[in-house]
């Protein structure tokens, strides 16, 4: 993403000196791998979303395949409280890991569930053709000889283009609280990023597929801030150099060739969709 950051910035530098007949705007957001923070915030409090141009591209590592579609993606924090006491004396205190495993069970219960339903959209996600739910993180204790007080579970759920969070939280919520019974959790909800689905007749999609030789759009199982984005009326498509296979990992990078070849179909995108007509 910084590369295609460093591009798209050149580019708009390099052509600020041109007439157009279409205006050219760069986007900037904040906390995107946190939860699509800023897309969201822009969505918000951007007083002019008239004035954005309707087609964009969002850069992201697609290894120069158009993608048109994308699943969303809801974090949920989970907490459950005990008492905390001396292990010596269990009577003392309330094991809060104990409800988090009855918890854990119900949730991969659900994930199961989840698994087995067909889901509006599912042929766009021919490998994971379901809504995917992952238990991420579970902290709890603070020692063995401690009885602990506080345990917290954290939970990821990707909607499938077509479905709403609210009916999947309702469904994590109420599995949630069956299985911790009397000892009520807080639940959180950290972060919502909306699913994405271009519609494949719009311009920036049919231009980029041209331009790559491409036959129709493609999917991934990430989210974006195309999510938000679209809401302010944008056609977004996912395009960049580098592979999602490396990112989040040590030496992440993206080839040469690749971040070489991005600059031109970037400049001739911008050539087609906002340059003065002769």
């Amino acid at each position: 993403m910084k590369g295609f950051l460093a591009l798209a910035t050149n580019l708009a530098a390099e052509a600020a000196t041109e007439t157009w007949r279409a205006p050219l705007a760069l986007v900037f957001t904040y906390d995107e791998e946190v939860g699509t923070l800023g897309a969201k915030r822009l969505t918000e409090s951007f007083p002019e979303a008239a004035a954005l141009p309707r087609s964009a591209v969002i850069g992201e590592p697609t290894s120069l395949r158009v993608v048109r579609t994308h699943k969303g993606h809801f974090k949920l924090r989970v907490i459950l409280h005990g008492v905390s006491a001396h292990s010596g004396y269990p009577h003392l205190g309330t094991n809060a890991i104990e409800p988090a495993g009855r918890v854990i069970t119900a949730l991969a219960a659900l994930r199961r569930e989840l698994e087995a339903e067909t889901p509006l959209n599912r042929e766009l996600f021919p490998e994971v053709p379901f809504v995917p739910l992952n238990v991420g993180t579970v902290h709890g204790g603070s020692a063995i000889n401690v009885v602990p007080d506080r345990c917290v579970v954290e939970v990821g759920v990707r909607p499938l283009p077509g479905a709403t969070s609210a009916e999947l939280i309702e469904r994590v919520d109420r599995a949630v609280r069956l299985a911790a019974g009397s000892f009520k959790p807080e639940i959180e909800l950290l972060s919502d990023s909306p699913p994405l689905l271009l519609d494949e007749a719009a311009p920036i999609h049919r231009h980029l597929c041209a331009l790559v030789s491409q036959a129709a759009g493609a999917s991934v199982s990430f989210a974006t801030d195309a999510g938000w984005l679209q809401s302010l009326g944008l056609d977004c498509a996912i395009f960049g150099p580098g592979s999602i296979e490396v990112a989040h990992k040590p030496n992440e990078h993206l080839p040469k060739d690749e971040f070489a070849a991005a600059r031109g179909l970037l400049a001739r995108t911008i050539e087609t969709f906002c340059r003065e007509e002769v």
